[in-house]
């Protein structure tokens, strides 16, 4: 009884340390360089950074009233104010107001934004989560991007702080969830054509296809499956209306490819056509409004893949349902 009694007090003494542990190291700070990055009030730049908001880097489809979504993916063209919320293993995020407002960035500099989306370290030095896949922006498309987010009206719109559970709190701790970096310098301008070299930079680092269309641990955010070859599962949530769906593989495996056979014209016009499945996670509105030269250079990227065989038995569950994994 006496061993028993030392060996509970050693686990609870193990307990208690860790416990605290966590507590006080999970909020980490890190340094990061600030990008030499000026936001512009050429009309030609903001239009670009509206294009990328609105479109193919779906900021919209997270910075937005939970209300609002669907409106902004038809079609309208409301200020980034913020309120899109998470709730996953690791605790309920929510989208910041990013308008020039005090509530949003009034306060943060250009180089402040820059190191924040090329980074992931925000203006007090915290680890940002992986929700912005940006870091591989162009110098150009991130000027662009600050441009217009300055050029917004500014929306008086306070929302609360990130809550992490317990959960989240240990994989920060331990450093199992550290600030994106750039995979590769990210260029000063990437040319905008219909190569597959410009459809790798937008389904990379602007889309952030490879972040959906490839399997991950939702713990930790980190990817465990082969790019582009699907099987993320994505739990039903407030948006999705309780449909749950797994993604598809796009690589152009000619068995398990679920676009292998799709030629361009039908590549484009499925994304032009939108939203057909409601609660669907893909931002559809705000594909559907690339640019027809972008489609087709992701098109050809996509095509360039090398082919990996990963059936996905099913996309879409309808609520109730959910895969076997």
């Amino acid at each position: 009884m006496k061993w028993m009694k030392r060996i509970l007090l050693l686990l609870a003494l193990l307990v208690a340390g860790f416990w605290l542990f966590v507590e006080l190291t999970w909020n980490k700070h890190y340094d990061a360089p600030y990008p030499d990055i000026q936001a512009s009030t050429d009309p030609d730049v903001i239009a670009r950074g509206r294009y990328l908001a609105y479109g193919p880097a779906h900021c919209a489809a997270c910075h937005m009233p939970m209300d609002r979504l669907m409106a902004v993916e038809e079609g309208a063209m409301d200020p980034l104010s913020g309120g899109w919320e998470l709730t996953i293993p690791p605790g309920t995020f929510r989208a910041p107001n990013i308008t020039p407002h005090a509530t949003g960035i009034a306060d943060r500099t250009d180089g402040e934004l820059a190191r924040a989306l090329r980074y992931s370290v925000g203006h007090d030095g915290r680890g940002l989560l992986p929700f912005m896949p940006f870091q591989g922006l162009s110098d150009e498309d991130l000027t662009a991007v600050i441009s217009f987010l300055r050029s917004q009206p500014p929306v008086d719109h306070a929302l609360p702080a990130h809550e992490y559970t317990f959960l989240g709190k240990m994989v920060k701790a331990l450093g199992l969830i550290p600030p994106d970096q750039p995979k590769e310098p990210p260029p000063a301008r990437v040319q905008r054509d219909s190569t597959a070299a410009y459809g790798r930079y937008l389904a990379n680092f602007v889309a952030d296809c490879v972040g959906c269309h490839t399997d991950r641990d939702m713990n930790t955010g980190a990817y465990i499956g082969t790019p582009f070859a699907g099987g993320f599962y994505m739990e039903p949530d407030t948006f999705s209306q309780g449909w749950s769906f797994v993604t598809p593989n796009l690589t152009p495996d000619p068995e398990t490819g679920h676009i292998a056979a799709w030629d361009e014209a039908t590549f484009i016009k499925r994304f032009k056509t939108g939203r057909l499945q409601p609660g669907s996670h893909m931002p559809w509105g705000f594909v559907s409004r690339m640019d027809t030269l972008e489609l087709k250079a992701i098109y050809r990227y996509l095509r360039s893949l090398p082919p990996t065989n990963k059936h996905i038995a099913q996309i879409v569950f309808k609520p109730g349902e959910k895969p076997a994994r």
